[in-house]
């Protein structure tokens, strides 16, 4: 944690983790415990709750000069339906899709889309690169002043999903850091059914 503070600083990271957390839905999947960039991202969230209130509040108590002369107060602005940002991470690739507030997906690539074949899709590094790219792309397409607020939705628990929340907290994700209202793990867990198939044994 100390390392990532001291990479942004501009976030405001802070060191200590509370366990109350009513906004996030973590996976029950043992994985998720030991996630540091889950961390991060909640204080992400936080940070951000703390300035949207800020920014409420002065709205809120901020009077002004109206037309026929009255002077009144306005009203805080109304809550806005939140963009999607969907990271699927599987052991053998990683999926990143933007979706609008209707679910309508805007982008939608993955590792092969960039051009890393056949085994290259799995890493970390060509799950940070698809991370990169995707967000360059929505600044190139402006796409980031439509979005007021966003939710990013976690699957999977392949390199991919550390590599993508590590380029949301650096430089690559700078303009959607502090528009990240919620973080959401959609892992699908098994309950009951058919047997599962018999795990792969090398060696």
């Amino acid at each position: 944690m100390s390392s990532l503070a001291s990479m942004i600083p501009d976030i405001g990271l802070s060191k200590s983790r509370t366990s109350r957390r009513p906004l996030q839905s973590p996976s029950l999947h043992p994985k998720a415990q030991s996630n540091l960039s889950m961390n991060s991202l909640l204080d992400m969230i936080d940070n951000n709750k703390d300035q949207r209130d800020k920014n409420a509040m002065s709205a809120a108590y901020n009077p002004h000069l109206g037309s026929d002369g009255v002077i009144g107060e306005s009203l805080c602005p109304e809550k806005e339906d939140p963009y999607h940002f969907h990271i699927y991470a599987t052991r053998h690739n990683t999926h990143i899709t933007l979706t609008d507030p209707k679910r309508n997906p805007i982008i939608s690539l993955s590792a092969g889309n960039i051009g890393f074949k056949h085994s290259g899709r799995k890493h970390y590094d060509s799950a940070f690169q698809l991370a990169s790219y995707v967000m360059g792309r929505m600044q190139e397409r402006a796409i980031n002043k439509d979005i007021k607020a966003l939710e990013v939705i976690l699957r999977g628990f392949g390199a991919g999903r550390e590599a993508v929340t590590k380029a949301l907290l650096g430089s690559e994700g700078r303009f959607l850091r502090g528009k990240v209202i919620r973080v959401a793990d959609a892992t699908r867990l098994k309950f009951g059914g058919t047997r599962s198939k018999k795990p792969r044994r090398l060696g």
